[in-house]
């Protein structure tokens, strides 16, 4: 896979993302759709990575796409109605655009993102969108505690399990070892803002960073790709008598 700044990966995501939610039409979620494909293939995304995150976006979608059409608001022929449920044209039509959708928009969101370490996006945005040094550092700190959080899980598990609470009352268990991790979790994260203060972190307004971030011409050629794929979007949608602003209904 292409190495680019993941800043530039954010933009990208972010303008196709931000244009396809002014809308509700299946149109634009298509073309966006279809002009993703080029775009992951030229960064070079690996196909089994692809695959199987596409499959759980996929699901994701399908389940969304259902609940519009059991509960979207009924418009053109009803095709079946029972209680609360209406399947009608509208609801189908409501439905596949928010399937394609759903798929459009998460697709460069998690795929652009498979090899990006919170390390290389900290810098990027301390070094290039100039974000505040103190608000960058303490997320990438607790971007770096969320992967422990499994572990404990776990442990807190055998530890439960050896001392005999374990046992039965599967509901009980959880929420008593849900708070337990809570607690764990909130004591380590205000040792490690103790340790990090302690250490100067945030002491300044401004301060040096080990790796520099650059930002090319390749990046620029992604967040160009971006605004081509949510411009195209926006054009074929009205060019079909498609489009349908979210802020008109």
């Amino acid at each position: 896979m292409m190495r680019v700044n993941p800043v530039a990966k954010l933009l990208a995501a972010a303008v196709i993302a931000a244009v396809l939610v002014l809308s509700v039409d299946w149109a634009s979620a298509l073309t966006a759709l279809v002009l993703e494909i080029p775009l992951f293939m030229a960064l070079r995304i690996p196909l089994r990575a692809f695959l199987i995150r596409g499959a759980y976006i996929t699901v994701a979608a399908a389940l969304t796409a259902l609940t519009n059409l059991l509960y979207g608001e009924p418009r053109g022929e009803v095709y079946w109605s029972f209680l609360l449920v209406t399947v009608s044209e509208g609801s189908v039509e409501l439905a596949a655009a928010m399937f394609l959708r759903v798929l459009a928009i998460a697709l460069p969101s998690v795929v652009l993102f498979l090899d990006v370490q919170p390390t290389e996006l900290a810098d990027g945005l301390g070094q290039i969108v100039k974000l505040p040094a103190r608000f960058v550092v303490g997320a990438l700190a607790g971007m770096r505690l969320v992967g422990l959080l499994r572990q404990d899980w776990e442990y807190l598990g055998y530890a439960r399990r050896a001392r005999g609470v374990a046992d039965h009352a599967r509901l009980r268990r959880f929420t008593g070892q849900a708070f337990a991790l809570l607690v764990f979790a909130l004591r380590r994260g205000s040792k490690l803002a103790t340790a990090m203060e302690a250490r100067g972190f945030g002491a300044y307004p401004t301060r040096t960073w080990a790796r520099p971030s650059t930002f090319g011409a390749l990046e620029l050629a992604l967040i160009a790709g971006g605004v081509v794929i949510a411009a195209a979007a926006v054009t074929v949608s009205i060019a079909t008598g498609h489009w349908d602003f979210i802020g008109g209904r």
